[in-house]
């Protein structure tokens, strides 16, 4: 069995429980995903997957190198490469295609994603400064204050919290508890947020301890 596959944020809503109970679920559009490329534990020492995101735009906009690498598997270009492990004795080869279906015995899933830029920011958004007083007269509203002593150490100490570049980063969130799976749509709602925009490229991977639960 193959531990992820890559997919891609639809959005927001929510799902109703029979006693009315509402769950927010994040809409995830796992796959369908193809295999590219198989690394066995003989030739490159350690058991993984290649896996290619489906699409037929992929086509038209795979360079020369891509398509050679696509061919020698004897499948299209796809939209994206990444790799994901293997369990021991999953024999899967290229040309075979993952689908979201390889979820439906998981409880949870770890999603991996690049946050919402949010450019140039201050102290109090990017790391929830409290700020100085509103009142009139004060001069001290929005500033990080003090970063450090002028006679010792005479310097700024590294890893100072400061004004700068916010978001835009890979995030992981994990054990995210899976709520449906619609293998029809390829569909997967999982409980709470997930990094990045509608439409943002996302990893899901089964979480270590819900993959342990579910043997036991």
């Amino acid at each position: 069995m193959v531990e992820g596959l890559i997919g891609r944020k639809l959005g927001m809503t929510q799902v109703f429980a029979e006693d009315g109970t509402a769950t927010p679920v994040t809409v995830l559009e796992a796959g369908p995903c193809v295999v590219v490329q198989r690394k066995t534990a003989e030739k490159d020492g350690y058991e993984a997957v290649q896996l290619g995101l489906v699409d037929p735009r992929a086509a038209k906009r795979a360079n020369r190198p891509s398509r050679g690498h696509h061919e020698k598997a004897g499948v299209p270009p796809t939209r994206a490469l990444r790799e994901f492990r293997l369990d021991p004795g999953a024999d899967l080869k290229p040309g075979d295609r993952v689908l979201v279906d390889i979820f439906r015995d998981v409880a949870k899933v770890d999603v991996v994603g690049t946050s919402k830029g949010k450019g140039f920011q201050g102290v109090m958004r990017r790391h929830n400064f409290g700020g100085g007083a509103s009142s009139h007269g004060s001069m001290f509203h929005r500033a990080p204050g003090s970063i450090g002593a002028s006679a010792f150490p005479s310097r700024v100490f590294p890893g100072m919290r400061a004004a700068g570049h916010m978001g835009d980063a890979r995030v992981t969130v994990k054990n995210l508890k899976v709520v449906r799976v619609d293998a029809e749509r390829n569909l997967l709602l999982v409980r709470g947020a997930v990094p990045g925009p509608a439409g943002a490229r996302v990893l899901i991977r089964r979480s270590p301890g819900a993959a342990a639960a579910a043997k036991a």
